[in-house]
C-alpha cells in the first residue's frame, strides 16, 4: 500500500509541475515568416490588401472545401471584412478585418477566432531591385490557458507564410 501512495504523490506532483511550467511560458506568441518573390511590391500588394484574393493562396481555407466564405461591401483596404464557417475544426468560424492599409507597403487584419480567441495579422511588403520580401507576422494573446501557451510555443516553429 505505501509502494502506491508514492506512486500516487508522484502523479500528482508531477502534474502539479506540468501546469505549473505552462504558467511560465509567454503569454503572447507572435510568428512571423518571409519569403522573397521576384515581382514589384504593386503586384503583390493586392493579394493582400483584397481578401477574397487571399481564397487563392490561404492554406487555412484549403484545408476544407467545404468552407463557407462571406464578404462585406469593401472590397478592399481598411473596412473590408471576410467571415469563414467550417465544420472542419482545424478552420472553424470567424472573421477578418482590415484594420489598416498602406499602399503597397502594409495590410494589418484583426482577426476573430471566436471561443478559440483574437490575433492580429501582419503583411509587411519591402521591394528592392524589381524583387519584393513581403513578411507574414501573427501576434496573439493565450490568456491564462496553459494548455493554450504550450500550443503557442510550438506554433512559433510551425507557421508557414
Amino acid at each position: 500500500m505505501t509502494l502506491l501512495k508514492w506512486i500516487f504523490r508522484i502523479v500528482i506532483v508531477l502534474a502539479i509541475l506540468f501546469v505549473g511550467i505552462a504558467y511560465l511560458l509567454p503569454r503572447e506568441v507572435s510568428v512571423s515568416r518571409s519569403i522573397d518573390i521576384n515581382a514589384p511590391a504593386v503586384d503583390i500588394f493586392p493579394h493582400f490588401n483584397n481578401l477574397s484574393a487571399t481564397q487563392a493562396w490561404s492554406p487555412w481555407l484549403e484545408r476544407d472545401p467545404n468552407v463557407v466564405v462571406t464578404y462585406n461591401d469593401v472590397k478592399e483596404g481598411v473596412g473590408a471584412l471576410m467571415i469563414w464557417a467550417s465544420e472542419n475544426p482545424q478552420v472553424g468560424n470567424g472573421s477578418q478585418l482590415i484594420i489598416d492599409s498602406v499602399e503597397n507597403k502594409r495590410v494589418v487584419t484583426a482577426l476573430d477566432f471566436g471561443p478559440q480567441g483574437t490575433a492580429q495579422a501582419t503583411f509587411e511588403l519591402v521591394e528592392a531591385g524589381g524583387t519584393t520580401n513581403p513578411t507574414w507576422g501573427f501576434v496573439t494573446d493565450t490568456g491564462m490557458d496553459p494548455k493554450e501557451r504550450r500550443v503557442g510555443v510550438v506554433s512559433e516553429g510551425r507557421a508557414h507564410l
